[in-house]
């Protein structure tokens, strides 16, 4: 559990919520240290001297698909933005996850195992460095330098190689014989931000990721008869297909209709370029990563929409699937369906990249523009497993979130964002992921507070830390606002931080100040406080049609009150209060109705609202 001391100096604290709501957040000390450097505010916002650092890529991979050995080259133009003086620089090789030997918490194959990137040359400002001046530790490379000083733009360039895992499929690697996913693929340099100056945590396989924002220029040479998708945007469409395929993709990228790009018919027709090897250049400005996909056998449908109203730019989506899956043909529809919700209800905010591609892959994990997709046993899954990684395109991609140590600002978000689009694309869909996990868990030992760092977490709080859990404080928040304060309060955050790196208080505080509203007990008692969520029901009490139900709260985490009566008649009828109710520290809440039938049971609880302890959720009437 992590040790979190009070701010040593008063917090903003907006509206009027009496005493128990004046709670003043406690704060980390290295994170009240932001706010002393004038990187961060307590209103927020970023900091007058807010800084993080940027680069420029280029890279130059060929990919063999037989051998699975990746080749590459990366030249980057490296910015320190920083007031700091850089004597090393910090890279992360995250394919070293399957090197002998690495650190890792998820199992790997013997026959995956590697001996990691090689490092073949390395060059700064175009001098080659002695492999003396580098040291390699798992995912964690470390380059001393000469001073690299605030301001300052350094140049490297690095001539690498591995072999792609054909198993141990963990965000990456071989899908089949003729089609693999490939992220990671490059090395890169780490994140030195305002907070902890080098990201140096290691990828030990569950954790995710925390990378600058960047632009990149990525050219793939692969086999004639391959395909490629990837982050960006294709600039060399004309120059790797066939002129129908060209024609094909202008064409969705204009249209509401889904577009057959590539069809089964014609994957036995020469539609790439007549070569033995062609290579593929994409481009990607602001991304904090590139991530693409081959295939020599898969199927492509297309389409696009409006996503912002104001300029008319489109958002192109694909699905990129062997034609084998019958439930994949399902998922353009599913898929484009999650943008325009995204674009138009939740968040409401236009969709910021020009395309998402999802593929048929092994996992189920988001990249930039980019999404690995397992084909799934029922629509309802397709629909659900969609739309959750498709919603990661806002966080933490477009909001640059270190996912490393706050995962819950991230897998919250799409937890909440599949609970909210599910239903959108098929009302008789109900989404409760992770809402049972979450009530079986809470209070035991390894139920740990959301705010704890994600790489301190283990067991059950591993999972209900990141995903149910904040999903619901995000939900609850949203109910006791309404839809259109909470829209306003997280465009607010959304509006101060995309495309930089907010950490957990710069969300609090955007929150209240775009809510016009101090939400500080619940962040606290939701987010940073342990406790289980139970409510139970107390005394029922009626004087002929007029009934009062107490409800007691028992657990310290605020849930909202929904009732359900019963009537003789079989008619139901619904109470339902946010947790608003609790924002004073109400031990009890009153709920009152005037009953339509004779009331035969009241029953406590609703789908989103985890019970430690249902065992006095229920009232018979005698």
């Amino acid at each position: 559990m992590a040790s979190f001391y009070k701010l040593l100096f008063p917090m903003v604290i907006l509206g009027s919520i009496n005493t128990y709501a004046q709670t003043t957040l406690p704060v980390p000390v290295n994170l009240q240290a932001t706010y002393t450097k004038g990187t961060r505010t307590t209103n927020g916002a970023p900091g007058k001297n807010y800084w993080q650092n940027s680069a420029d890529y280029t890279i130059s991979i060929n990919f063999n698909p037989i051998s699975r050995l990746l080749e590459g080259t990366v030249s980057v133009d490296y910015i320190n933005n920083s007031p700091d003086t850089l004597d090393e620089i910090n890279l992360k090789l995250y394919p070293n996850l399957y090197k002998k030997g690495a650190i890792r918490n998820m199992p790997v194959s013997a026959a995956d195992l590697t001996d990691g990137v090689k490092i073949k040359n390395l060059a700064i400002d175009k001098i080659d460095q002695d492999t003396s001046r580098w040291t390699i530790d798992g995912t964690n490379m470390t380059l001393k330098t000469t001073p690299i000083l605030p301001k300052q733009k350094v140049h490297f360039d690095i001539v690498y190689s591995y072999t792609l895992n054909k198993t141990s499929h963990i965000r990456t690697g071989q899908v089949d014989s003729g089609a693999f996913f490939i992220a990671y693929f490059f090395p890169r340099i780490a994140v030195y931000d305002d907070i902890d100056g080098w990201n140096q945590n290691h990828y030990r396989g569950s954790e995710e990721f925390y990378n600058d924002f960047c632009h990149f220029n990525l050219a793939i040479t692969v086999p004639g008869n391959y395909k490629v998708w990837s982050t960006g945007n294709l600039k060399n469409a004309g120059e790797v297909y066939a002129p129908k395929i060209v024609a094909r993709l202008h064409d969705a990228e204009q249209n509401d209709k889904v577009t057959d790009i590539i069809t089964e018919a014609e994957l036995k027709e020469q539609i790439t370029a007549n070569k033995t090897a062609n290579t593929w250049k994409f481009e990607a400005d602001s991304v904090t990563d590139m991530a693409f996909a081959i295939s020599n056998h898969y199927i492509w449908k297309a389409s696009s929409l409006v996503v912002d109203p104001k300029t008319n730019r489109r958002t192109r989506v694909d699905a990129v699937f062997n034609p084998n899956h019958k439930d994949y043909f399902e998922v353009i529809n599913y898929a484009r369906k999650t943008v325009e919700a995204m674009s138009y209800q939740f968040p409401k905010w236009p969709y910021p990249y020009a395309h998402e591609t999802v593929f048929d892959g092994l996992d189920q994990m988001e990249y930039p523009m980019m999404v690995n997709d397992n084909p799934t046993p029922t629509a309802e899954d397709g629909i659900e497993l969609t739309d959750h990684e498709i919603f990661h395109t806002m966080f933490p991609f477009y909001m640059g979130v270190n996912e490393t140590k706050y995962g819950w600002m991230d897998e919250g978000w799409a937890t909440i964002g599949e609970w909210t689009i599910s239903p959108i694309i098929d009302p008789k869909v109900t989404d409760l992921f992770g809402v049972e996990a979450y009530a079986q868990s809470a209070g035991k030992e390894e139920d740990q507070p959301i705010i704890s760092l994600t790489t301190q977490l283990s067991g059950a709080s591993g999972f209900t830390d990141s995903y149910p859990k904040p999903g619901l404080g995000y939900l609850y928040v949203k109910d006791m606002l309404g839809d259109e304060l909470f829209t306003k309060a997280l465009h607010n955050y959304i509006s101060q931080w995309h495309c930089k790196h907010p950490m957990p208080f710069d969300f609090f505080n955007c929150m209240n100040i775009g809510a016009g509203k101090n939400l500080n007990w619940f962040w606290k008692s939701w987010f940073i406080d342990g406790g289980i969520p139970d409510l139970g029901i107390g005394k029922v009490s009626n004087s002929q049609k007029e009934y009062s139900v107490i409800i007691n709260r028992i657990g310290s985490k605020p849930v909202p009150v929904d009732l359900t009566i019963f009537y003789a008649d079989g008619t139901t009828q619904q109470i339902h209060q946010s947790v608003a109710c609790w924002a004073n520290g109400e031990k009890t809440y009153t709920a009152n109705f005037t009953a339509k039938n004779s009331v035969t049971k009241i029953v406590l609880g609703g789908s989103y609202d985890p019970d430690s302890n249902k065992g006095d959720n229920v009232w018979v009437g005698k």
